[in-house]
């Protein structure tokens, strides 16, 4: 704990004690004085704010302040009633106030009471609460519009905190000053009722206990009683401006004084020659006062040309401004065009209101899902998602590009929907045909008339968004190797190391580098292997980090030690159907395995890959053609080098090695693969 947080414990304590012990006259003026100090601190800072998350501490502030000068209230009179007497700066309030008439000075008290109660308060007390619910009510809507820019690529995965962070804060802050400006009306409403005491209760104890006139009495207790208002009621008095400064208070880029000047006096100096003129006829063919009114013409006419040079400066930074917006449109200032983005989705025009919030597009609420859903899925943070029009393409196209480069296109109608015969379809209907991009099936784009009709037919019926998003998700799930990069890895460690340092820390860079640890990630994304379990790979490269550093090899340990999960990924019902690898195949591979000092990599003859390949795919078609998944088992020595042969044929084929699947699963061989 702090020295300041141990001042400030101690210091609300003492308010508390305050109200319970007497204290001495000279401390007690003391402690007056600092009240009014601190009520111009709190005015001054409300006024020099320019936002009210600067002054966030405002509403526990407001009730500091406000048991203070309560505390000091009962003090007052305590000293009042038993003494006759409470210090030097109660009796000046009350001799400066009063002027020798109790009555006046009585009167201009409450006067001072009524403005800060019925006038400040109430209105301060108003705008907090409307203040708080409609904050409240437009937390949903800025959420989903920094979803939006975030999206978009507008703003960073930080700035999103931290405007989200933002919204958060304001409603609390609103909402705690709904309930603040409670402790300013109770504190307008105590004043008044310990007023009356102090005069009422001083009377009766003067004239019956003290044995005083009443004339002296009325004297003595009413100076007391009012310099005690004053010196409580005019701190209360500047709190509750600076608690109605705070809640009505808009946006802005500078603090209240600037505001106040600049849009009063700064927008049209006209005006203010129009003002100047008015003060000046009314001084010379009224009978007004000449002198102030031909004055006050003198002060609006200078305030006017101080404005018009002040507008004309700005005129000449704006002029500056474009010149060095022009100066960046040279074609020696491209640093700028060097930036890749990691996803790009291109859309012709035709599918702009896809992406439009403002014409009920859902395409950016969508890529949302999709970084959840990737995440989820396989553990890896997508990178922002650029979207862009492209008039060069075709109105109804779109494509996907990775790190700048075209991977993938489609083709949707924006007023259609996309059926698909998932093989019980029954009927015909009516529509333009196409190939669905994200898994190449067949498939008719057909109008709204047709939906109804399709459904029942037993066609799977999806809109354009979803075609879009669909697509964009199986691209990045395919791509996910790409786009982790040692920046990535870097967030994922660190991510890892607030719960688990000592993993982290044995790990990287001890063990290995950061760029051997994304090789690793890389590895297992290639084969759309999750990632999400960052401890057990770390673990994993910790323990065989030190025997190895081939980043290869090191993908093999962690997939085995991530067992559980690629058997329940890929089993069912403890049972798992397999092509196997001839013991042949096994042992040309595994003789074919040359290893450099970069890594390892499969040099087999042509003629004898030509054969396995041949025969992998005969085995392959044959479990498809009777509705099977196709997963190929092999030892775990030679799981790595076939993948990478059999990615000539396809990538989606699945290899594992028998490490990989836990012992409780029954395998079953329904074929094999020979040269």
């Amino acid at each position: 704990m702090k020295f300041g947080d141990i001042v400030v414990a101690l210091g609300i304590i003492a308010i508390v004690i305050i109200i319970i012990i007497p204290i001495p006259n000279g401390l007690l003026s003391v402690l007056l004085s600092i009240n009014i100090a601190l009520s111009l601190l709190i005015l001054l800072i409300s006024m020099y704010s320019k936002d009210v998350l600067e002054i966030s501490i405002f509403p526990s502030l407001l009730l500091i302040a406000t048991i203070f000068r309560l505390s000091l209230n009962i003090s007052t009179t305590r000293g009042i009633l038993k003494d006759g007497d409470a210090g030097k700066v109660v009796e000046t309030f009350g001799k400066f106030v009063i002027q020798g008439d109790p009555v006046v000075g009585f009167i201009i008290f409450l006067i001072i009471v009524i403005i800060q109660f019925v006038v400040i308060t109430k209105g301060a007390e108003r705008v907090a609460e409307v203040s708080a619910r409609f904050t409240l009510d437009a937390m949903p809507g800025k959420q989903m519009a920094i979803d939006a820019d975030l999206n978009s690529g507008l703003i960073t995965e930080e700035e999103a905190r931290k405007r989200r962070n933002d919204i958060q804060r304001y409603a609390d802050f609103y909402g705690a000053m709904d309930g603040a400006t409670k402790f300013v009306k109770g504190d307008a409403i105590a004043g008044i009722i310990i007023t009356i005491i102090n005069v009422v209760a001083g009377l009766v104890i003067g004239v019956i206990s003290k044995g005083m006139p009443l004339g002296e009495a009325l004297q003595k207790y009413t100076l007391l009683t009012v310099g005690d208002g004053l010196v409580s009621q005019i701190p209360a008095l500047l709190i509750s401006t600076a608690t109605g400064l705070v809640v009505t208070r808009a946006a802005s880029e500078s603090n209240l004084g600037q505001d106040l000047i600049k849009q009063l006096f700064g927008n049209n100096p006209m005006l203010l020659y129009i003002i100047a003129g008015l003060m000046v006829l009314l001084g010379i063919f009224t009978p007004l006062p000449s002198f102030t009114y031909i004055f006050l013409g003198l002060i609006f006419t200078f305030l006017g040309y101080s404005m018009g040079k002040g507008i004309e400066e700005e005129i000449v930074e704006s002029v500056e401004e474009i010149s060095e917006a022009e100066e960046l449109r040279r074609p020696e200032n491209v640093l700028g065009l060097l930036k890749v983005d990691d996803i790009e989705l291109e859309f012709g025009y035709g599918l702009i209101p896809l992406a439009d919030i403002n014409q009920g597009g859902d395409l950016l609420d969508r890529i949302v899902m999709i970084r959840r859903q990737i995440a989820m899925e396989l553990g890896l943070v997508v990178p922002i998602v650029r979207l862009r029009d492209n008039i060069q393409l075709n109105p109804n196209e779109y494509i996907i590009k990775i790190k700048g480069v075209q991977v993938a296109k489609g083709e949707v109608f924006f007023d259609h929907y996309l059926a698909m015969n998932p093989g019980t379809g029954e009927g015909q209907i009516e529509g333009i045909e196409t190939i669905e991009p994200a898994f190449g099936l067949p498939a008719k784009w057909i109008t709204e008339n047709e939906r109804e009709k399709a459904e029942i037919f037993g066609y799977t019926v999806v809109d354009p968004p979803s075609v879009i998003a669909t697509h964009l998700t199986e691209v990045i799930k395919e791509k996910a190797y790409e786009l982790i990069g040692r920046q990535d890895v870097k967030l994922l460690i660190d991510n890892v190391k607030e719960e688990y340092p000592a993993v982290v820390e044995e790990v990287v860079p001890k063990v290995l580098s950061i760029g051997e640890v994304q090789k690793v990630l890389s590895n297992l994304l290639r084969e759309q292997i999750s990632i999400r379990d960052m401890v057990t790979i770390l673990e994993t490269l910790a323990d065989y980090g030190n025997i190895t550093r081939d980043t290869d090899l090191l993908t093999e340990y962690v997939r085995q030690r991530l067992a559980g999960y690629i058997t329940n990924k890929y089993v069912e019902n403890s049972e798992l159907n397999v092509i196997t690898l001839d013991s042949e195949v096994e042992e040309a591979i595994m003789n074919s395995i040359s290893k450099t000092e970069t890594g390892a990599y499969l040099s087999l003859e042509p003629n004898t890959a030509q054969r396995i390949l041949n025969n992998t795919l005969k085995s392959v078609q044959r479990l498809t053609s009777i509705g099977e998944q196709p997963i190929i088992l092999t030892a775990p020595i030679v799981r790595l080098y076939f993948k990478r042969l059999t990615e000539q044929l396809t990538r989606d084929l699945i290899v594992l090695s028998y490490n990989e699947i836990e012992p409780s699963v029954e395998v079953q061989s329904v074929g094999m693969v020979s040269i």
